[in-house]
């Protein structure tokens, strides 16, 4: 089934996107150019990481689910999940933030979770260092969430909880993409370069890559956002 990886992308983007245009409440629609500068700003990095990868042989595309279109060899609906899936994301959060404004953690539960996080995940790097997706992967969560305790923890207190709902359709769609409820993956993991732990058919690394993606793309967003209302 060559369309899989663009259904998934286009299914997960469709609903926020005629949300953001037709409801017109909280009209998300009205920061479509901030989210997209968000988006593409931390597309850029991801996406040579991805290329990277790709060309090491770290993981790699089951040519079955996708399009027979590259471009730097990765299919071209590898690069739309860089901004399909990001849409939809910071649209949930902002949808949670803006009808559920006391949808947060408190300060020391978000310090405390945060900190938890940070050993575990710096254990985990010190034993498996060396393995390309686990050491790159742990590193940049180490400094993000290191930098966001420190300077956006009021982000985090509302972040933590909404990260909490976006993997739910995230489990669902990764799932599909890593081989659960199909034959065979639409993307493909060498366990040499990383935990080889999985969550169901997902890699374990991948829910920090989520956050490393997704939180790095809402920082970006909330900083154009009030910039955008001072200028007002």
């Amino acid at each position: 089934m060559s369309y899989l990886y663009l259904i998934l992308n286009l299914g997960s983007l469709s609903i926020p996107l005629l949300y953001s245009i037709f409801e017109k409440k909280f009209h998300f629609i009205q920061y479509a150019k901030i989210a997209f500068i968000s988006i593409l700003i931390m597309a850029v990095p991801f996406i040579i990481w991805d290329v990277l990868f790709t060309k090491f042989g770290v993981w790699g595309f089951n040519n079955s689910y996708h399009l027979p279109i590259s471009l730097l060899g990765i299919p071209i609906e590898e690069w739309l999940f860089f901004f399909c899936i990001p849409y939809a994301c910071l649209f949930t959060h902002e949808v949670l933030t803006y009808y559920l404004p006391n949808f947060k953690l408190s300060k020391s539960a978000t310090i405390i979770s945060g900190i938890l996080v940070l050993i575990l995940i710096f254990v985990l790097l010190l034993f498996h260092l060396g393995k390309w997706y686990t050491t790159i992967n742990f590193t940049f969560f180490i400094l993000l969430l290191t930098y966001s305790l420190k300077y956006h923890l009021e982000v985090l207190q509302r972040y933590f909880l909404s990260f909490l709902i976006i993997l739910i359709p995230f489990l669902i769609v990764n799932g599909i993409l890593t081989g659960s409820f199909i034959s065979e993956p639409v993307v493909w993991y060498n366990n040499n370069e990383n935990l080889g732990f999985r969550i169901f058919t997902i890699p374990f690394e991948d829910v920090f890559y989520a956050f490393n993606l997704l939180f790095s793309i809402q920082l970006i967003f909330n900083y154009l956002k009030q910039n955008t209302h001072e200028k007002q």
